[in-house]
């Protein structure tokens, strides 16, 4: 099975209105030639992007999910880390919406899509703003806890160092902390990789996401911050 196209063809699969995760840890070990490329196509809008920052690392060129910000294709942040001023803009005027999860529960909450759970019980933001915003609470073993819910994008796009063309993929350094569970979450997976190579090339104990998650496949040799 070959899961290889072109960055267009696979950008071509996100619709307006979706949910699109994006793995990565900052700009390194994210899919920046996918967000670029999503950059491109304006009349792709009204997105929730999910991600555990905003991709923008201060250098002078738009970086990450900024071209998709001034494009006004961004309805929904939702993030750990936020800490980018011209997204801040965006919130305080109230054209974007702003939703910050703690790490962990992000993580996990990607995670119990990717599962088929229901949720789970965290105690993470009890006694905080987050418990008043009426999240179901449950006491066990005399401690109190918070209900979350699944979280399930519609896209994800990840990025791997090395791939193959069925979409069997490794990962280098921060590349190996979101990406799959983001990947196992979404119902779509558009995977962004620096290396292509046949299948049957890389060992099956070395493969971190099986290509049974993968949609897409696109080879970018070129990384981009």
């Amino acid at each position: 099975m070959n899961k290889v196209v072109d960055i267009k063809t696979a950008i071509d699969k996100i619709k307006s209105g979706d949910k699109v995760a994006v793995g990565g840890f900052t700009n390194y070990g994210a899919p920046m030639n996918l967000l670029y490329e999503l950059a491109n196509h304006p009349e792709i809008n009204h997105l929730a992007t999910i991600s555990e920052d905003f991709h923008y690392g201060g250098l002078p060129w738009k970086q990450g999910f900024m071209g998709m910000l001034e494009n006004n294709q961004i309805d929904e942040i939702i993030v750990s880390f936020f800490g980018n001023k011209e997204a801040q803009k965006k919130v305080d005027s109230g054209e974007v919406k702003l939703t910050l999860i703690p790490q962990g529960t992000l993580a996990e909450r990607l995670r119990a899509a990717g599962a088929g759970l229901g949720g789970f019980y965290t105690p993470t933001g009890v006694g905080t703003v987050v418990e008043e915003e009426g999240k179901e609470t449950k006491v066990i073993n005399g401690k109190k806890y918070l209900l979350e819910l699944p979280l399930k994008p519609n896209v994800a796009l990840v990025k791997a160092y090395k791939a193959d063309r069925m979409g069997n993929a490794v990962f280098a350094y921060t590349g190996q902390n979101f990406n799959t569970c983001m990947a196992t979450a979404a119902d779509i997976v558009i995977l962004e990789c620096e290396k292509l190579v046949e299948n049957g090339e890389i060992v099956p104990d070395q493969v971190q996401l099986p290509g049974v998650f993968v949609d897409y496949v696109v080879h970018c040799e070129e990384v981009r911050f």
